[in-house]
C-alpha cells in the first residue's frame, strides 16, 4: 500500500462514518417528524451535535494525513494515528449519543482524537522546521 493509498483508507472509513451519523439524523427526524431545527428533542439534539462534532475535526485530521503522507511519513505513523482518530471518532459517536453527560465513550473518543490531531501537528511542524 502506498503512503496515499494508506491515508485514502482512513477517508474512505470516515467518509463512511460521516453518512452514518447523518442518517442517524435523518432517521431520528423521521420518527420524531420534525423537518428544521431541533423541535426540543433531546434525542435529535445529540444526534445533530455527534455528526457536527465530526464535520469539526475530521477534515483538518484528513489534511493532517495527507500531509504526512506528502511528507514521507513512516506507514505504522499514518495507520497508527487514523486508527487512533477514527476509533476516537466511533467512541465519542457512542457516548455521546447514549447521553449528554459525561460517558467513557465520550471522554476516550475526545483523547483519542485530541491525542492523534496533536501528533499529526508535532510531526508536521518537525519536519517543516528541521
Amino acid at each position: 500500500m502506498t503512503l496515499f493509498e494508506i491515508v485514502s483508507l482512513y477517508v474512505a472509513i470516515n467518509i463512511i462514518l460521516l453518512i452514518v451519523l447523518s442518517y442517524r439524523v435523518g432517521g431520528t427526524r423521521k420518527k420524531d417528524s420534525i423537518g428544521i431545527g431541533d423541535g426540543g428533542s433531546e434525542a435529535l439534539q445529540r444526534a445533530i451535535r455527534v455528526q457536527g462534532n465530526f464535520t469539526e475535526y475530521a477534515p483538518l485530521a484528513l489534511i493532517g494525513l495527507f500531509a504526512m503522507a506528502g511528507l514521507s511519513a513512516n506507514p505504522y505513523w499514518l495507520h497508527g494515528l487514523g486508527i487512533a482518530f477514527t476509533l476516537g471518532r466511533v467512541l465519542h459517536a457512542i457516548g455521546f449519543s447514549g447521553n449528554s453527560g459525561i460517558s467513557f465513550g465520550r471522554f476516550a473518543g475526545m483523547i483519542l482524537t485530541w491525542g492523534s490531531m496533536l501528533v499529526m501537528a508535532v510531526y508536521l511542524l518537525y519536519r517543516v522546521v528541521t
